[in-house]
């Protein structure tokens, strides 16, 4: 920028000049200064030239030239700087005019400050004596209110209020005690008020005391009086039972527009009602018994903080007066007394579930369960020691239904009573053993003179008798005559057994008013199935079938048997009173499931034995066969031409979910039986081809499967075509083009569930290529050889890593 100003002044300087060669010099000289260029070729012109003081005269006219500049620029500056001395002069004087003004203002705030501070001094004395004056008065009212509150606890001890003097002491110790700005009262309260709490816990453990003797009475006449009610109500439960057989055999037989109603009176009052668990003052009117003595010695207790000794002291007392009740006089006959005894125990246990129920905590769930497990345990003592005395078996009955009685009321009450029952089922424990081993030797009987062979009806009674009687029919219509049944002869002959066993059982559980004798029933009809009849097929099938014809007809004979166990059950409800869709509703798993399982169990190994001996066929395979069998091995081919011959005669007896799982065991055995050949010693290598044969194979088990759909639904002929996963699998994994696929989770989840990787290692080892002989490439795929072979190596590898 500075060279452009020095060119731009040249100019006019140069032409000032004398001829127009000079200015032409002193042009190019500032130019060549001006842009800072070599002077040397100048000086070298000017002294070849000879004339030296041309030079000299355009230098220093340039020099003048520059000096002129210089000066300007310094005059310009030295006026700026006159200018700001001046401004600098002008500020001066006003700071001292602001100096003065500040020294003005602090003076009159002086003036002004020091009557205020002498005002503020004396409000700090006025306030200082406000606060001493405030406090004194505080110290008066809470002097009042401490003696108001002393005066309002002894009033209420006068009235008995325990509660309320105990809430006055408590609000005298938390809120004045510690505050009291009087010794002498603050000694006399920490004085009196131990005093007086002794005085109340004493005055409450004496009513609390004669709550505990009145109670005994009470306990054995609120027994009584529950234990009546639960008898009038066993007699109206009795005709409601009879009303409802009437309307389930008229709602079974599908009668329209008959209208009826089924109507029972609640008589039970208030025993254990919850409407009269709020306990107010704790009275029961009903039932002669007040808690509020209990209640409020619990209550005041709590106050005083001894919540925890008074509810043992309360479980102790009671735990005592239940020991004693269970004392049985050997001078009154038990006939006589039992009433009493049991009374007294019923009662006890009302009205501490009661207690339970609403005194707040004062008895825990488990200290009464301990209680009634006490009981329990000693009323079975004392009802054993008296059974095995008696007799007389209507003795026996009299006591065993008033205790059924206290079971039945008590069990409203959530104790549990089975233990009772049991000892009063003893007696009948014993008729049904007995009964249990008539059925026995008649079950074996029936099954000894069984021939293994369909029975043939002749005439329709024979049909009604054998078939009807016992709903073992599979349609409503009436077949033609002579019928040919699945089943043998043994079957409705096991049947009458039963039916008898339970209108025998029934007969006798009826015998004293019990009602709800289902269970009892049902669970005898357990035992003569699960146990009696099973046991007797069990030994049956293991003893004296011989043959595929004979197990299958002892199938057969299972699959009829659970249509009528069926009718057991509900024959046993009917007689029992109790309605069949509670029947229905609670109904268990087959009672002959053993016998069935073992019976189907026997004719699967029966058929399994056949297909091993055609499966020794396998060892007739080529295993490095140069082509892939297109038609199926010869082992395969002979086990389907048996499997078709057996459906065809099994479907004619066998119901098709029986035969499903015949089918499927013996599917999964030659499943097993594949695998098992390729992973045997007998199979040192294999190749491809042969795989692919044995894909051939499986896929026609496979159409086996799916030529039964007539017979079975698609969901069952799946279930059969998955017997065949291990072998499927095997042989997809096998002919895979990513067989290391089978290492990923996701995929082996999938498709290769069923196999186990150790056989996969030792099958895969085996797998040979033709041309190599070593872990083969699959066929003969030219570019994707090398790749496979190279994935089923390292699928071998990780494994073995993992085992």
């Amino acid at each position: 920028m500075q060279s452009t100003r020095s060119r731009r002044k040249v100019a006019p300087a140069a032409a000032d000049g004398g001829d127009s060669g000079d200015k032409l010099e002193q042009l190019l000289l500032s130019s060549a200064i001006c842009n800072g260029e070599d002077l040397g070729p100048f000086v070298r012109k000017v002294f070849a030239s000879g004339r030296p003081e041309t030079l000299l005269h355009h230098l220093r006219h340039f020099a003048r030239s520059k000096e002129s500049e210089i000066e300007e620029v310094c005059k310009s500056h030295y006026q700026d700087f006159i200018l700001a001395v001046d401004d600098l002069r002008s500020l001066l004087s006003d700071v001292d005019s602001l100096k003065s003004s500040l020294s003005d203002s602090n003076s009159r705030l002086q003036s002004v400050g020091g009557p205020l501070l002498s005002s503020l001094d004396s409000f700090v004395e006025a306030q200082n004596v406000s606060k001493n004056v405030n406090s004194a008065l505080q110290s008066v009212i809470l002097c009042i209110k401490l003696t108001e509150l002393c005066s309002r606890a002894n009033l209420h001890l006068s009235n008995g209020s325990f509660y309320m003097a105990l809430k006055c002491l408590d609000s005298i110790e938390n809120e004045f005690q510690d505050k009291s700005p009087s010794s002498t009262l603050k000694r006399m309260l920490e004085r009196k008020i131990p005093e007086i709490r002794s005085h109340i816990e004493r005055k409450i453990s004496k009513e609390f005391g004669d709550w505990l003797v009145d109670i005994r009475v009470v306990s054995r006449n609120l027994g009584q009086l529950a234990i009546g009610q639960a008898s009038a109500a066993r007699q109206r439960e009795e005709d409601l039972r009879i009303k409802q057989r009437q309307a389930e055999e008229q709602s079974r037989l599908s009668l329209r527009g008959c209208v009826y109603a089924l109507e029972e009176d609640d008589d039970d009052g208030g025993l254990g009602g919850d409407e009269n668990d709020g306990y107010g003052n704790g009275n029961n009117g009903l039932f002669g018994f007040d808690l509020t003595p209990l209640y409020r010695a619990y209550h005041i207790h709590q106050t005083l903080g001894l919540e925890d000794r008074f509810k043992q002291y309360y479980f102790e007392n009671r735990k005592l007066q239940l020991t004693s009740d269970f004392q049985v006089s050997s001078m009154t006959p038990f006939l006589e007394s039992h009433q009493t005894f049991f009374a007294q125990i019923a009662g006890f246990f009302i009205i501490e579930d009661r207690i339970l129920r609403t005194g707040g905590g004062l008895v825990s769930k488990m200290e009464v369960e301990n209680l009634w497990e006490t009981a329990v345990s000693k009323m079975c003592s004392v009802l054993e020691d008296q059974f095995s005395r008696m007799q007389t078996a209507n003795h026996l009955l009299l006591i065993k239904d008033y205790v059924s009685l206290l079971g039945v009321t008590l069990r409203r009450y959530g104790y549990p009573v089975d233990a009772l029952l049991d000892v009063l089922s003893k007696h009948r424990d014993k008729y049904h053993e007995l009964l249990l081993s008539d059925c026995r030797k008649q079950i074996a009987e029936a099954l000894a003179a069984d021939k293994f062979e369909q029975m043939l009806m002749k005439k329709e009674y024979e049909y009604s008798m054998n078939v009807l009687s016992f709903q073992l029919q599979t349609s409503d219509i009436v077949p033609a005559f002579p019928y040919v049944a699945p089943f043998s002869s043994t079957v409705p002959d096991c049947c009458r057994i039963v039916r008898s066993f339970i209108e025998d059982s029934v007969s006798f559980m009826s015998f004293g008013g019990q009602l709800d004798f289902y269970d009892v029933v049902k669970k005898y009809l357990d035992r003569l199935l699960g146990e009696v009849l099973d046991g007797a097929l069990l030994k049956l099938i293991s003893s004296s079938v011989h043959g595929v014809s004979q197990a299958m007809q002892v199938a057969a004979n299972m699959a009829v048997l659970e249509r009528a166990c069926d009718f057991f059950f509900r024959h046993a409800a009917q007689l029992s009173g109790v309605p069949l869709r509670m029947v229905e509703r609670g109904r268990k798993q087959f009672p002959l499931s053993k016998a069935r399982d073992a019976a189907e169990d026997m004719l699967s190994g029966m058929l399994k034995r056949k297909v091993d001996g055609f499966m020794t066929l396998i060892e007739n395979v080529n295993w490095m066969t140069d082509e892939a069998s297109q038609g199926g091995n010869e082992y395969v081919n002979e086990v389907i031409i048996y499997l078709e011959t057996l459906v065809s005669t099994a479907q004619q007896i066998l119901p098709p979910q029986v035969l499903k799982r015949v089918l499927q065991d013996v599917l999964s055995h030659i499943s097993e039986k594949i695998v098992g050949a390729l992973f045997g010693d007998s199979v040192k290598r294999f190749n491809v081809n042969a795989i692919m044969g044995i894909d051939v194979d499986i896929r026609l088990l496979e159409s086996f499967a799916d030529n039964l759909s007539p017979v079975f639904s698609e969901g069952d002929t799946n279930q059969l075509k998955n017997a065949l996963a291990e072998s499927r699998q095997l042989v997809n994994l096998l002919l895979s083009n990513h067989p290391e696929n089978f290492l990923n989770p996701v995929i082996r989840e999938k498709s290769y569930n069923a196999l186990d990787y150790r056989k996969v290692v030792t099958i895969s080892e085996k797998l040979r290529d033709s041309s190599d002989r070593l872990f083969g490439t699959f066929g003969s795929r030219g570019a994707k050889q090398n790749p496979k072979k190279k994935s089923l190596d390292a699928l071998i590898k990780r494994l073995k890593d993992v085992s």
